[in-house]
C-alpha cells in the first residue's frame, strides 16, 4: 500500500470549508437511505462519504445531460467531486480513451476534466445489485483519482494520486495536523478493504466475469433477447445512468447555439435514417444492441471496459430487468 496520511475528521471538515473559497464542492448526503450528490455546506450532517455509490454517477459531472458546446468556458468554474466510488472513477478510463483521444480531443470534456478535482473514497458497505468485483475492480479507489478517503474510526486516511492531489496534501500540511500514517493503521484499512471485497465476491459468485459474459452474448440467440426484453419500455434510463455510455445528439440552436444532449440506443428511432428505415426497429434489438456495445463492441475498439458493475442499470430499470440474472442465465445453458 502506498503512503497515506492521517487527519482527525474535524480537520478534515474544516479544510472542506477552505475549500469552498475556491472551488465548487458535491459531496454525498443520505437523504432517507438514498446517496446523492449536492452542494457542500458547513451546515449539512448528512454526509455519506463511505456509501456504495451515490444515485448520479461521475459523468454527469464531465458530460452533463444538456450542455451548450460553443460558449467560452470561465477558467474559475472549479470542481471538486468527493466520495467518487471506485466503479465510478473506472469508467473514467473508457470516457477519456473516447474523449480525449490525442487526434480527436473533445475541448468541452477536456475543460471539466482538467478543472474539476476528484475525491475518490472507499465503499464500506455494498449495495443490492454492486458487483465491481466480478469485472476484476476493488471496492476502493485505485485510478484516476487526486485524492482518495478512506478511515479508520474517527481519523480519515488520505492518498494522493496526482499533481492536484499532492497539492491539496501539501496545504493540509500547513494549515492541519496532517501526519503520516503508520503502518498499524494502514493495515487495519486493508483489512477493512478486503472484508467488503470479500462480501462482494459472496454475493456474486454465480456471475460470469466480463470476458465470459462477452462471449455468452455475442453467440446468444434473437428468441432468448426478445423472452429477456418483454418488460422493458424503452425509456432509456439504463444508459443515461450508466457511468460509461455516451451516445449523444447535437442540436442546432439560434445564435450559434450547439447543444449536446443525452442519446440513449434504447429509444424508438435512435437508428432512424432517411425513408424510414430502422436497423433497431424493434425493441429485442435496442435492448440487444446495448449489451452488445457493452460486452463486445467496446472492448474489441477500446482498451478500457464498458461495463464497471455498479448495478445503477438495475436499479433504476422501471421494468425490473436485472441484467446479472440475464448472464447468471445464459451461463447456466
Amino acid at each position: 500500500m502506498k503512503k497515506g496520511f492521517q487527519i482527525h475528521k474535524h480537520s478534515w471538515l474544516k479544510y472542506l470549508t477552505l475549500l469552498t473559497n475556491s472551488h465548487n464542492m458535491f459531496v454525498p448526503v443520505n437523504n432517507n437511505n438514498i446517496i446523492e450528490y449536492e452542494e457542500y455546506s458547513p451546515e449539512l450532517n448528512n454526509l455519506s462519504y463511505f456509501a456504495a455509490k451515490p444515485v448520479t454517477p461521475l459523468k454527469a459531472f464531465l458530460l452533463p445531460i444538456k450542455e451548450n458546446v460553443v460558449i467560452e468556458r470561465e477558467i474559475h468554474n472549479k470542481n471538486i467531486i468527493l466520495g467518487v466510488p471506485a466503479c465510478d472513477l473506472k469508467a473514467l478510463e473508457l470516457l477519456d480513451e473516447i474523449y480525449l483521444d490525442p487526434d480527436h480531443t473533445d475541448t468541452v470534456y477536456n475543460f471539466n476534466r482538467e478543472n474539476t478535482i476528484l475525491i475518490g473514497s472507499d465503499c464500506y458497505e455494498i449495495q443490492e445489485h454492486c458487483h465491481c468485483v466480478s469485472y476484476n475492480i476493488n471496492p476502493w479507489p485505485e485510478v484516476n483519482f487526486d485524492l482518495s478517503l478512506s478511515a479508520i474510526n474517527d481519523d480519515f486516511i488520505i492518498f494522493s494520486n496526482s499533481e492536484k492531489g499532492e497539492k491539496l496534501v501539501n496545504e493540509m500540511i500547513l494549515n492541519f495536523q496532517l501526519t503520516e500514517a503508520g503502518l498499524d493503521i494502514l493495515k487495519k484499512l486493508q483489512e477493512k478493504r478486503n472484508s467488503v471485497k470479500k462480501m462482494l465476491e459472496k454475493k456474486n459468485t454465480r456471475l460470469p466475469d466480463y470476458q465470459h459474459t462477452g462471449a455468452l452474448i455475442k453467440k446468444s440467440e434473437n428468441d432468448k433477447w426478445e423472452e429477456y426484453s418483454k418488460n422493458c419500455v424503452s425509456c432509456g434510463a439504463c444508459a443515461v445512468i450508466c457511468p460509461t455510455c455516451t451516445c449523444f445528439l447535437l442540436v442546432d440552436r439560434p445564435d450559434f447555439e450547439k447543444v449536446r444532449q443525452t442519446d440513449a440506443c434504447q429509444y424508438l428511432g435512435f437508428e432512424r435514417i432517411a425513408a424510414g428505415e430502422d436497423p433497431l426497429k424493434k425493441k429485442y434489438m435496442r435492448f440487444r444492441n446495448r449489451y452488445m456495445c457493452k460486452y463486445v463492441w467496446r472492448p474489441e475498439k477500446y482498451k478500457s471496459i464498458a461495463c464497471t458493475g455498479c448495478g445503477r442499470c438495475i436499479d433504476t430499470c422501471i421494468g425490473n430487468i436485472n441484467k446479472n440474472e440475464i448472464f447468471i442465465q445464459m451461463a447456466s445453458l
